[in-house]
């Protein structure tokens, strides 16, 4: 039999298909929520939670008070380095939302 494919691996075509999807660069903004508490390590986890990424590389952080924000806002800079690494998706801004850690 000639001219006859054979069948791929499941993981070789979902792989095959999120690149010509483009949605490579969406699941690595996605990951900065996951890898949020290792980029900021655990005193800065201790007072934020990562929320959303939005497709224009904005994440949205809770912080518990207006103080950490304003603290976090300057390190903004070096934070947007530990979270983007060499991955393709960038987050480009972080949106601090001010209040308690368990609200949605």
């Amino acid at each position: 039999m000639t001219g006859v494919k054979r069948p791929s691996p499941l993981g070789d075509a979902l792989h095959t298909w999120i690149t010509r999807h483009g949605m490579a660069k969406r699941f690595d903004l996605a990951a900065a929520v996951a890898t949020w508490p290792d980029a900021v390590g655990p005193q800065i986890a201790a007072v934020t939670r990562a929320l959303a990424v939005t497709p224009d590389g904005t994440l949205t952080v809770r912080v518990t008070t207006h103080a950490w924000a304003t603290e976090l806002g300057l390190m903004a800079p070096r934070i947007l380095t530990r979270l983007n690494g060499a991955k393709r998706g960038r987050v480009q801004h972080i949106r601090w939302l001010v209040g308690p850690l368990d609200q949605p």
